[in-house]
């Protein structure tokens, strides 16, 4: 399971990476006022670099929730952290292609893939719960 867990905490930080394009791209940022700072920038890679960082705060709830309830009922680990790997690396490509750009149609996708990881651990979660089978039989 640490390896699901350790994807928490790479889940945790990735809007802050975010942020930190967001701020670099732009002309000198001003810790005072962050969100004035970011309503006067030009740079479109400012704007996309911020939506990402929110972007990436609004998947990790359902995400962390769904990796600690698959973790509690009793999920077999490999199908945790399979799942918690693909979660990652969709929202670090999703980050990429939002920020770089790029293709909508590309940005859904990777979206879509991060979402469905994180809706399948609550599934599987409420499966396991539910299941009379032994945690060692499964």
């Amino acid at each position: 399971m640490a390896l699901a867990y350790w994807c928490v905490l790479a889940a945790a930080l990735l809007p802050y990476v975010w942020t930190t394009v967001a701020k670099q791209s732009g002309e000198r940022y001003d810790n005072r006022d962050p969100r004035g700072w970011i309503a006067r920038q030009t740079e479109p890679k400012v704007h996309r670099a911020n939506a990402a960082q929110m972007n990436a705060f609004e998947a990790f709830a359902p995400f962390a929730a769904g990796a600690v309830m698959a973790h509690l009922a009793g999920v077999p680990e490999t199908h945790v952290a399979g799942l918690a790997v693909i979660f990652v690396i969709s929202r670090v490509l999703h980050g990429v292609v939002y920020t770089l750009g790029m293709k909508h149609s590309i940005r859904s996708l990777v979206w879509f893939l991060g979402f469905a990881c994180a809706m399948a651990l609550i599934v599987l979660a409420a499966l396991h719960v539910g299941d009379p089978t032994p945690a060692a039989a499964r």
